[in-house]
């Protein structure tokens, strides 16, 4: 050992006393979060995911899953999934590139490509576990040093985290702002260039320019790398998704989609060119070094496909519309701004933490779910509720959110009025007094 690591190790505190340091940091970084309204809470269903749910003991509508099609409860999904358990049994049993890769994983690949890859000549899919892993592989296997992403700047957390995993170069552009993203473009020498983005933004519900963004993409010679997580199963016909619902192809698409929104069960895919895909397989680390995920849910994801393309889906697809649209209205009747989403994402944007919690605690007073989503997910100061809607909702589960909205609203409205304006709030109870008084003395004359 040499003299350095000694003075380093004798500099450290006793083992006992880091552990202390640790968890009082991690206290002080709990309570901070509370004061500013920021901890998040864990509910506990006790029941199926589904509209109508029991959650911590409680009978509630819920509006907080992205379930959109009312498949998780599906008996079809749910069969699939214990035939899928008795033909391969209870687990995987090792990486898809050892041992794991079954029958139900080979399957369902070929018909995630043939139902959603119509935007390739010759498209590929791969299955991965969650939708994270996904987009981590994505933006890991195909950069690197040599190559420059260009990011829209409201993307999902797994693509920002997988980009600053790639160690490429990164370009963020202002949300959906194709001028700037041109301009970025046009700037660039990167040998590799990778445009990125959402195609339904988890927290707005609004599309991104799609066809202007795959225009780009062939014009400066890039990678376009679209996460449709919250479009698949939903948008375009038989709900192939927002690249067949704008009815775009192109060979420099890269298209990510998950399988546990809209599908109703669980893991996630890549579709692009056979040779990209091949590629991923070779290179893509949160592919390579994980457990495969279970046969069976493979197989119930194969029962969903069916479900989604058929004049089932078809008819709730046609339902969730109606919901959108009757919530888009029933929004605008609250004091708040409501975000202009045409999917199954509505958010209302309320602004500061405490006041976006008083009202999610409003709703669930009458037995309504409906999660506050705050910083870090979205800006600060854009605190809102997000109402997500699901083709097992009904209008008359969209009354009782109405309803429950315009008092949470007006009790809001009271509370301000009840409040001393701001300038007087750091005021002692005297001092206060007198100001309000010489206050109302200059109005009246």
């Amino acid at each position: 050992m040499t003299q350095r690591t000694t003075s380093i190790l004798r500099s450290l505190p006793p083992q006992g006393e880091a552990a202390t340091n640790l968890l009082d940091t991690l206290q002080r970084g709990l309570a901070e979060l509370d004061a500013q309204g920021l901890r998040r809470v864990r509910r506990t269903a006790d029941t199926a995911c589904d509209a109508h749910m029991r959650v911590d003991g409680r009978d509630i509508v819920g509006f907080a899953s992205n379930d959109y099609l009312g498949l998780a409860a599906h008996p079809a999904l749910v069969a699939a999934f214990a035939e899928g358990a008795r033909r391969y049994g209870s687990g995987s049993g090792g990486s898809h590139l050892l041992g794991g890769h079954s029958r139900a994983h080979a399957t369902l690949e070929e018909e995630l490509a043939a139902f959603s890859g119509g935007f390739s000549d010759a498209p590929r899919a791969l299955y991965f576990s969650t939708g994270y892993m996904a987009n981590l592989a994505a933006m890991t296997a195909l950069t690197g040093k040599h190559a420059t992403i260009f990011s829209d700047a409201l993307n999902h957390a797994s693509l920002i985290d997988g980009i600053r995993l790639s160690r490429a170069n990164v370009q963020v552009y202002p949300h959906a702002d194709m001028a700037a993203l041109a301009a970025r473009l046009d700037a660039s020498d990167a040998e590799t260039k990778l445009i990125v983005s959402d195609t339904v933004f988890s927290m707005d519900g609004d599309i991104a320019p799609l066809a202007e963004l795959v225009a780009l993409a062939e014009r400066h010679g890039a990678w376009l790398v679209v996460d449709d997580a919250h479009g698949f199963g939903v948008l375009g016909p038989q709900g192939r998704g927002a690249l067949a619902a704008a009815a775009l192809r192109s060979p420099n698409l890269i298209y990510v989609g998950t399988l546990g929104k809209a599908a109703g069960v669980a893991g996630a895919f890549v579709i692009a060119h056979e040779t990209v895909i091949e590629w991923m397989i070779q290179r893509a680390r949160s592919y390579i070094f994980t457990t495969a995920a279970p046969p069976a849910v493979a197989h119930a994801v194969s029962a969903s496909l069916k479900v989604i393309a058929s004049d089932e889906g078809d008819a709730r697809r046609a339902h969730l519309a109606a919901l959108i649209e009757r919530t888009r209205a029933l929004l605008r009747t609250t004091r708040w701004q409501p975000v202009d989403s045409h999917t199954a994402v509505q958010p209302l944007v309320i602004g500061s933490n405490d006041a976006t919690l008083a009202a999610m605690r409003s709703l669930d007073a009458h037995g309504l779910w409906v999660p506050a989503i705050r910083p870090p997910t979205v800006p600060v100061g854009t605190s809102r509720l997000r109402v997500s809607l699901s083709a097992a909702h009904s209008f008359d589960d969209l009354a009782r959110l109405e309803a429950a909205l315009i008092e949470a609203s007006d009790g809001q409205t009271r509370r301000e009025a009840e409040q001393p304006p701001r300038s007087l709030r750091s005021l002692p109870p005297e001092g206060a007094a007198a100001s309000l008084g010489a206050a109302r003395r200059e109005t009246a004359a």
